[in-house]
């Protein structure tokens, strides 16, 4: 890790610092003492439901989707639809690829190799980053999550998802689907897109964008310094980059980077969806979950699931 990181690798205690000017104490000492929290619950659902993962060794494909900024050594693993999009454009500025966040396009971000991830390196690269680096994740509420991501890939015209995920849950989950839905693959309702999920032998494979944060960043085989959430972003980063000691003019970002006219996915959008299900189905997609809420603390979203 580098001298001015704070947060020291491998470790549960995160080190107490001083605020720069105009940071008020009692806000950085909570900020702190969240960031603690929040990793005793991690390391302690780790144990108890994943107790052989501290024995396995790291491979690439653990670290797949964990990006590599070499001039703050910083590594952040990528957990899409809980602001990965801004994250990524932080970093670019934080490596001197950017002058501002700003100026930094969706296609730039997604599309280019301006980062690069930690599986490109060799074996000895990934261990010495991982061992030295600050790591950190940020998280999302996962019903909210799951709900961001359909709202995303199915609600809008969309190359990839219609054709490839579109068209094969409508084939498989709609009876009587029209010639044109399974034509386009457009049109899926949150029902069929959950009836996909659950199913063990579904018609076409997982994607990252609603995937679990346990399988995307393995958390319990790599003990990541800060766990940060999508809900308290704006302070969570805030407090992370102060750590990092990034340029004091460096702010995480408040825009949307898709459907910038559309209103985020709340806890109340959230529940607007999951009405459409069954207590069964809701019950099924919370266990599916299960160790997302657990490891990050969230509170069950429905006061009938168990």
């Amino acid at each position: 890790m580098p001298a001015a990181a704070t947060i020291p690798a491998n470790s549960s205690d995160v080190p107490f610092i001083r605020p720069g000017p105009g940071t008020l104490d009692g806000r950085w000492v909570s900020l702190h003492r969240s960031q603690q929290e929040r990793k005793r619950v991690m390391q302690e659902a780790c144990a108890k439901y994943r107790a052989s993962s501290s024995r396995r060794a790291v491979t690439p494909r653990h670290v797949s989707r964990i990006f590599v900024e070499d001039r703050h050594r910083v590594l952040y693993c990528e957990v899409p639809k809980a602001g990965c999009s801004n994250w990524k454009r932080v970093l670019m500025v934080l490596a001197g690829l950017a002058s501002s966040t700003s100026d930094i396009q969706h296609n730039t971000v997604h599309y280019g190799s301006a980062l690069k991830r930690l599986d490109t390196f060799d074996r000895q690269g990934i261990l010495h980053r991982l061992s030295t680096y600050t790591k950190m994740l940020f998280v999302r509420e996962p019903f909210e999550r799951l709900v961001s991501a359909f709202r995303d890939k199915f609600e809008h015209p969309n190359s990839y998802y219609h054709p490839v995920f579109g068209k094969a849950i409508l084939a498989r989950y709609r009876a009587n689907a029209s010639r044109e839905a399974l034509r386009t693959g457009s049109g899926v309702r949150f029902p069929e897109f959950v009836q996909y999920l659950l199913d063990v032998h579904r018609p076409v494979g997982m994607d990252i964008h609603w995937d679990h944060v346990s399988r995307l960043c393995s958390p319990c085989l790599i003990d990541y310094d800060f766990v940060g959430k999508f809900e308290s972003m704006e302070d969570d980063a805030n407090f992370f980059l102060s750590l990092i000691r990034a340029p004091r003019n460096l702010t995480f970002p408040r825009f949307k980077d898709r459907h910038s006219q559309e209103a985020r996915t709340t806890a109340r959008i959230a529940h607007q969806y999951f009405a459409q299900l069954s207590a069964l189905q809701r019950q099924r997609t919370y266990d599916f979950y299960y160790m997302d809420y657990l490891m990050f603390n969230y509170s069950k979203p429905f006061a009938d699931l168990y």
